[in-house]
């Protein structure tokens, strides 16, 4: 299911921003945008979407502005002592005269002088940056929920409209095999002249085929299967796939009743029945 959400949390020093997008998957899949000062804690930031959000192809972004300058560049103590004692050696040796603020200026440019110290990542900002995340979790779920409200509200119009036309069925069905039966005797009777039947296995034999016709299981099972998806539709559980089957199923029902239907005006009412379950399958797919 698609959703989006944003927070943002200024710690003093810096001002982080978590956005969080979400596209339906069938699958969990976690993708991080971090900055380097966050990427240690990749692994924890993916527990806490892994055990908030079910299923999705999900993508993190934390970027933050820095408030407050936190020094980057320190000057090595060691390196420099060292390079100073060295210098000192090699000016004594060579009868070099120079002086100190010479040599500092030599050393200072030299590897090693002055190194990049990057600032560690404290367990308050840590803290910081998961409420921030959770937050933004949050306001994640309140846009799928409205999401949600929407595609049930027009799940449930499509179930209705299925119910319908499966009751205008009754209005072509009563005569429906009475047609049939007509049309098959009628067609006999063109050859009767040319064929020898024992009209007592005839009427058997038509009697079976004509059974094979009825849809009244078909139908029933129909309703139930969309009392039930309008049932599991009001279920506060996580039931995406239980949908999916659901709508299995009482395709497999509108197919039989199209097949063994024999009647335009029902093979009419069948083919919206379809268009409407079509829509409930697109709309499925977005459900966790």
């Amino acid at each position: 299911m698609t959703g989006y959400g944003k927070s943002v949390t200024d710690t003093g020093q810096k001002k982080v921003t978590v956005e969080i997008r979400s596209l339906n998957s069938k699958q969990l899949d976690i993708n991080t945008k971090l900055p380097w000062i966050y990427r240690e804690k990749e692994i924890e930031l993916r527990n806490i979407i892994s055990q908030s959000l079910g299923r999705g192809k999900i993508d993190l972004i934390v970027t933050f502005d820095v408030i407050d300058e936190e020094p980057q560049a320190v000057i090595n103590r060691n390196a420099v002592g060292n390079w100073y004692r060295q210098l000192k050696e090699i000016t004594a040796d060579h009868g070099i005269t120079t002086d100190d603020n010479t040599l500092m200026q030599i050393i200072m440019r030299l590897p090693e002088s002055i190194r990049s110290e990057k600032p560690e990542l404290t367990e308050e900002e840590w803290l910081t940056l998961s409420n921030t995340v959770n937050d933004a979790i949050r306001e994640l779920d309140l846009y799928r929920i409205e999401e949600g409200k929407a595609l049930e509200t027009d799940m449930r119009g499509s179930v209705v409209s299925i119910i319908k036309h499966l009751e205008e069925v009754k209005v072509y069905e009563a005569g429906r095999i009475v047609r049939i039966r007509e049309r098959i005797v009628s067609s006999l009777d063109k050859i009767a002249g040319s064929v020898n039947a024992d009209s007592n296995r005839l009427e058997q034999e038509l009697t079976y085929y004509l059974e094979k016709l009825d849809i009244n299981e078909e139908k029933v099972r129909l309703a139930k299967h969309c009392d039930y998806f309008v049932e599991s539709l009001a279920s506060d559980e996580s039931n995406g796939k239980t949908l999916s089957f659901i709508a299995q199923e009482i395709g497999r029902e509108i197919n039989t009743i199209g097949s063994k239907a024999n009647d335009a005006s029902i093979q009419k009412l069948v083919v919206m029945m379809k268009e409407e379950l079509e829509k409930i399958r697109e709309q499925v797919q977005n459900v966790l």
